[in-house]
């Protein structure tokens, strides 16, 4: 029998997941259904958004050579059937204040840094770089971890040094970008480019740099087609950008440096997300309502996909989850799902 989520203390809450204690050496991670962008919780919340992040980052946990802080499977018996697949059983550690960024190409904030600066996080830039410009080599651009309701900031390097010192940060920087060009390297062999990342790092007891959180999720990393990449110009996103985009769209009358935090998303906006969600299970969907979205940019063309097998991918050395197959579900090819071939698993309490 399951225990139920009340039997846990809760000892925190950020923009998406809750953490409760598990015993001495593990938590409970879960995976809300809300959504956040610019650093603020959005009203609306987005039904099963919880299980895509968490059956995602399983999938990536499982597929990088990189420790991770997993201590059991999906469907681990310590999970309560209210949160079964959207919470996972984790290691504690001690976290690294300092968000990890990988970029690969140039867009987003790195791009206005650089219109600025002709650098980003400190990093010079050749010049004449634009809109998704790809970068020779990917570059590690670290960010301040803010608290709930403050604004993540863009560090340099040095600055990294100062809060962690020497050796950590070299290990931040390249755990960072070793993972990146794996996934990223992985993702290319599926018709889709990991535009940019971010990534935390905690360290256990043994003094090992592990990684937490979540990985290369529609939450962390931007998504765009290879086949439709053209530098020069923005991109189609394949993640949550359509939402950034509805926010500071001029019809929402929302200033982003002002005081007052973002609407609630619209009905059609969350019907969005839930034909990604429709997809995931199986079903088909029609993209007529979405397509004034994708007129903007806002979503992706969906596709339709010839994944048929389906199974969780084989345990890799160093990684602490013992993957099981339970409750497998199909999926349309929305576009980050390509990524998880075979089929991601939604682990489902019935």
């Amino acid at each position: 029998m399951r225990p139920a989520l009340s039997d846990y203390q809760h000892l925190s809450s950020g923009k998406v997941r809750e953490l409760y204690r598990v015993d001495d050496d593990t938590l409970l991670f879960v995976a809300s259904d809300r959504i956040s962008a610019f650093d603020y919780i959005l009203d609306s919340e987005i039904p099963d958004k919880g299980r895509i992040l968490t059956a995602m980052s399983v999938f990536f946990f499982d597929h990088l050579t990189a420790p991770n802080h997993l201590a059991g499977p999906p469907d681990d018996p310590r999970i309560p059937n209210e949160v079964l697949g959207r919470a996972l059983v984790v290691r504690r550690l001690e976290m690294m204040p300092v968000e990890c960024v990988a970029r690969g190409y140039l867009t987003g904030s790195g791009l206005l840094d650089y219109q600025r600066t002709g650098s980003v996080c400190g990093i010079a830039l050749p010049p004449g770089l634009g809109e998704a410009s790809k970068f020779d080599e990917p570059i590690f651009t670290p960010a301040t971890k803010a608290e709930l309701g403050a604004h993540d900031e863009n560090i340099s390097f040095a600055e990294v040094v100062e809060l962690v010192g020497a050796v950590r940060a070299n290990q931040l920087r390249d755990r960072t970008l070793q993972t990146y060009i794996q996934a990223a390297d992985h993702a290319l062999t599926r018709g889709v480019i990991i535009a940019d990342t971010k990534f935390e790092f905690g360290v256990d007891a043994d003094g090992t740099m592990v990684l937490a959180d979540e990985v290369f999720t529609p939450d962390s990393s931007r998504y765009w087609s290879a086949e439709d990449y053209r530098p020069g110009v923005v991109q189609a996103s394949f993640d949550k950008q359509f939402v950034r985009n509805w926010l500071t769209a001029p019809e929402t009358g929302w200033d982003r440096s002002g005081d007052a935090g973002p609407p609630p998303l619209p009905p059609d906006i969350v019907d969005a997300w839930l034909s990604i969600r429709s997809l995931i299970r199986g079903k088909r969907v029609s993209t007529s309502s979405m397509r004034p979205h994708c007129e903007l940019s806002m979503l992706p063309t969906f596709r339709k996909s010839n994944v048929s097998q389906p199974l969780w991918p084989a345990r890799r050395p160093g990684n602490s989850c013992d993957t099981r197959r339970s409750k497998l579900l199909t999926h349309g090819e929305w576009l980050p799902l390509r990524l998880v071939t075979p089929p991601i698993d939604l682990v489902s309490s019935g």
